[in-house]
């Protein structure tokens, strides 16, 4: 039997507040839409949240970033799923690490919950709808990626982002772990003659 510690709730957490988060932001945007009676896709309005850096703009993906694989909602909803309970179950039969462990190790179980946050998200959308419903729209994203392969950069959301984020951050923590100093080996102290017996 497997006993969740508190270090191992903390990631648990985080992906139940971010997965809600990303649902309840798909569902504002879609019912706002529909209620102005605006359309979406590419002649939906755009409404600034970070005037000439981010924009709510409603489109419907059913393929991956970019559009690739259209039309693959529900075998890309399955394998999400399947990626993103499987890192779930792995983050709770994992032993939760010392509190003398190195803060790296301690980060590792939160930035696979953030992309376990975009697996399901994402794969939530196709199972229901068919569809992965994007909202955000970059300019600075797009201007940066338009100079490099001349296309703008995908609309996206919460769950894309926790991906993107956390699959940076994995590299990172990587990286880190890699330069991390060893531990001094402990020096264990002259043992004493043992005393003659009488």
């Amino acid at each position: 039997m497997y006993t969740p510690g508190v270090q191992r709730f903390g990631p648990l957490l985080l992906f139940l507040v971010l997965v809600i988060a990303d649902q309840a932001l798909k569902l504002w945007t879609v019912n706002h839409w529909q209620m102005m009676g605006w359309p979406s896709g590419d002649s939906s309005p755009r409404m600034p949240v970070i005037p000439g850096f981010l924009d709510f703009f409603l489109t419907y993906n059913t393929g991956a970033a970019w559009s690739l694989l259209s039309g693959s909602a529900l075998p890309l909803a399955i394998l999400r799923m399947v990626v993103g309970i499987g890192i779930l179950v792995y983050l709770w039969r994992t032993p939760r690490p010392a509190k003398t462990a190195h803060w790296t190790a301690r980060a590792y179980p939160y930035v696979l919950a953030t992309i376990a946050v975009g697996a399901v998200g994402n794969a939530i959308d196709g199972l229901y709808q068919g569809k992965v419903t994007d909202m955000f729209y970059s300019h600075t994203l797009s201007w940066i990626n338009q100079r490099i392969n001349g296309q703008s950069f995908p609309i996206f959301n919460i769950a894309d982002s926790c991906v993107v984020g956390g699959v940076i951050a994995l590299l990172l923590l990587s990286l880190l772990e890699g330069r991390k100093k060893p531990l001094p080996a402990p020096v264990n102290p002259p043992s004493s003659a043992p005393e003659e017996q009488r």
